[in-house]
């Protein structure tokens, strides 16, 4: 188990440090600069605007110096066209709204999700399997930026139950979280009836029923831990997904999480903010991928000894 442990830190390391090359260099190869503006700028300006950043340094000085300072400093950079404001400090004031809406949505997909799975395997082949199966079909297939407007229209302006933006009361962060719930509850429901079919034949389940075990008991205490499995694998890099923030999500619902970064740094072609928030999602990715490695571990007692 400690080496399964080690292995996945390894793994991470040589992840991230991978996508940090990437990223680095796919920014610098971006159309335009971040001193592109509608006015020319004069060259001799120009030049010391680029000499304050270090961007008029040759790309490889420019490479290692960021990799120093992420390493040895902690230090993500400053905002190029914000002098003085740091990449850190956007995230900072950003990830909690993203991670209270990705808290909220993992919990609605967790709810809706595994029992639909688990109940439409034990009733396979019924009118509850068919109707289970049916509508995760319809939330796989219906992208968030149909299903949020959707909730919006209905809930928000027709019916006013909740608010259709901003997140400043409870009212304002249901629509938001049910949206990103319900699209990952449909593919956690196709993914634990699929478990639990797995392990509903398995023969100790046959005979544990031919011992007379009730069904209940049966599904409880021997199918739903390995029936699990596959949707506990989904969860940690969905879980991640969610807390960096929706960027369709965030924008229908002006919500003020990170996802709104991604969007305008890019579009300002700010290097250090999406350097910045690339290494953050990253790091979420991997961390989240460990903890579900480690509840696969004690779902499976098989792979403490990996």
């Amino acid at each position: 188990m400690i080496r399964l442990i080690l292995n996945r830190l390894g793994q991470g390391v040589v992840t991230l440090f991978v996508l940090v090359t990437i990223t680095f260099f796919l920014v610098r190869a971006m159309p335009g600069s971040p001193y592109t503006e509608e006015k020319a700028i004069p060259e001799h300006i120009l030049e010391r605007m680029k000499a304050y950043t270090g961007l008029d340094q040759p790309l490889p000085v420019q490479y290692f110096r960021y990799l120093k300072n992420v390493v040895i400093h902690q230090d993500l950079g400053d905002l190029i066209k914000k002098d003085g404001v740091k990449v850190s400090e956007i995230i900072s004031e950003s990830f909690p709204v993203s991670l209270g809406l990705g808290v909220m949505s993992i919990g609605i997909a967790l709810m809706v999700g595994i029992p639909a799975g688990v109940i439409a395997a034990v009733r396979k082949n019924t009118i509850i399997d068919f109707s289970s199966l049916a509508a995760a079909m319809v939330g796989i297939c219906l992208p968030s930026f149909v299903i949020g407007p959707l909730l919006a229209v209905t809930a928000g302006l027709e019916l006013r139950w909740f608010n259709v933006a901003g997140w400043s009361s409870p009212t304002d962060w249901v629509l938001p979280a049910v949206t990103l719930g319900l699209i990952n509850a449909a593919y956690l429901a196709r993914l634990a009836r699929g478990g639990m079919l797995d392990v509903l034949s398995q023969d100790y389940i046959r005979t544990a029923r031919a011992k007379g075990a009730p069904g209940f008991r049966i599904v409880i205490r021997h199918a739903l831990r390995g029936g699990l499995i596959p949707a506990v694998a989904f969860i940690g890099p969905a879980f991640a997904g969610m807390i960096s923030g929706s960027f369709v999500i965030e924008t229908i619902f002006q919500v003020p999480g990170m996802g709104q970064h991604f969007v305008n740094a890019a579009t300002d072609r700010e290097f250090f903010l999406i350097q910045g928030l690339v290494l953050f999602y990253g790091f979420l990715i991997v961390g989240a991928n460990l903890l579900a490695d480690l509840a696969q571990i004690a779902l499976n007692p098989r792979l403490r000894k990996a």
